[in-house]
């Protein structure tokens, strides 16, 4: 049995170190592509202005095979400033798209002035010796033209990057929806488990055997509850905490049946953060760690806590319970794994904004916490 179960933490440490390495891999190769796309575009853009301006040349009567080097050097002080242009807009990314948009038109509105002057500088080396004359309505049609140019290829930038976002945010979902579902399939997979399977029912037979009919038969249901509630949750969609909280009170029901004599199970939860959405079956693995590691594994009446309260524009869902009294700062054996689970799952739903924290608060007592975005519905902010 143990070889059994050393394998499968093998096996798990090995998928999540596999998935983060890939995770990793596609980000840089996003990078990557996202550079290279950026560049063609670039590249695709301003020789379309190269090719679009000497025909337009041509039929004004400039012959473009002698305008040619004027033009590329013009437009490679373009190609220079555009650069610079999505070096700053690039700081705007994560911003809202009305203020990306403003970004683009205050840069273009400032590069405009510097491509009107090289242009202006570039005709006055072609006419050297002779002296070349400012004239004010070239000057402001290059401007015009120019900051149309500067724009053009900012709104093209913006584009560009939103679909790689878009490609982004795509792959991301499906990463969530893959890690929901298997959450849902390890947290069926651990209740109907030989080993809780045999618990339960051995602890059923033995309220048979005493006459506890009644107290058999409500176990009975509990667990037909827990059960018909886990298989009916959608993987896919985000849980009000609330039913999050009902989900796993099934299954303490269960565990409280078969502990009857030595667990004390508790739950405050304020009603401001009820409605809040979390990911499903979030709890499952923190509270059969607590029992597991906790009630199973000492002797004497055992309270186990389950909070959650907000604080600021988070919420803060604690489970923290009696454990033996083992070395501060040291995780009990096999409780590592289920806790990675959930970091993982957080960290992939609420980047950078999830933390999971662990540990003895004090010698023979164990809390896991989580502290989560407060996504509440509109009618409730």
């Amino acid at each position: 049995m143990s070889s059994v179960v050393s394998s499968d933490i093998v096996d798990d440490m090995a998928r999540s170190v596999a998935e983060r390495t890939n995770g990793d891999g596609d980000e840089r190769a996003d990078r990557a592509d996202e550079r290279r796309a950026t560049i063609r575009l670039a590249v695709g853009y301003w020789a379309a202005v190269f090719i679009s301006s000497s025909v337009l040349w041509g039929i004004a009567g400039t012959d473009p095979i002698e305008s040619a080097p004027g033009k590329v050097v013009w437009l490679s002080i373009g190609a220079l400033l555009s650069f610079l242009l999505t070096k700053l807009l690039s700081k705007t990314l994560h911003r809202a798209l009305w203020l990306q948009a403003a970004v683009a038109f205050l840069l273009s509105l400032i590069a405009a002035p510097l491509y009107a002057v090289v242009d202006y500088l570039i005709y006055v080396a072609c006419m050297y010796p002779q002296e070349a004359p400012f004239d004010q309505g070239s000057f402001a049609y290059v401007l015009i033209y120019g900051m149309s140019l500067f724009f053009g290829w900012c709104c093209l930038f913006l584009a560009l990057r939103y679909s790689f976002a878009l490609r982004e945010g795509e792959r991301r979902m499906a990463a969530l929806r893959e890690q929901a579902l298997s959450a849902q399939m390890r947290a069926l997979a651990y209740q109907v488990s030989p080993h809780f399977l045999f618990n339960t029912l051995n602890s059923m037979a033995g309220l048979i055997e005493e006459g506890a009919n009644e107290s058999a038969r409500s176990m009975v249901m509990r667990l037909s509850a827990f059960l018909r509630h886990t298989l009916a949750i959608d993987p896919t969609d985000d849980l009000a905490l609330e039913e999050e909280i009902a989900l796993q009170a099934d299954y303490l029901a269960v565990e409280s049946t078969r502990f009857s004599d030595r667990m004390h199970v508790v739950m405050e939860v304020t009603d401001d953060v009820k409605a809040t959405r979390v990911p499903p079956l979030i709890l499952q693995p923190i509270l059969e760690n607590a029992v597991k590691h906790g009630v199973g594994a000492t002797r004497g009446m055992v309270e186990l806590v389950l909070s959650a309260k907000r604080k600021g524009e988070t919420v803060v869902i604690r489970v923290e319970n009696d454990a033996p009294r083992t070395d501060i700062g040291k995780l009990p054996d096999g409780m590592g794994i289920g806790l990675r689970n959930v970091a993982d799952r957080i960290a992939a739903r609420f980047p950078g904004q999830a933390i999971l924290e662990s540990g003895h608060i004090a010698p023979g007592r164990f809390a896991v916490t989580l502290i989560l975005p407060l996504e509440l519905p509109p009618e409730m902010r």
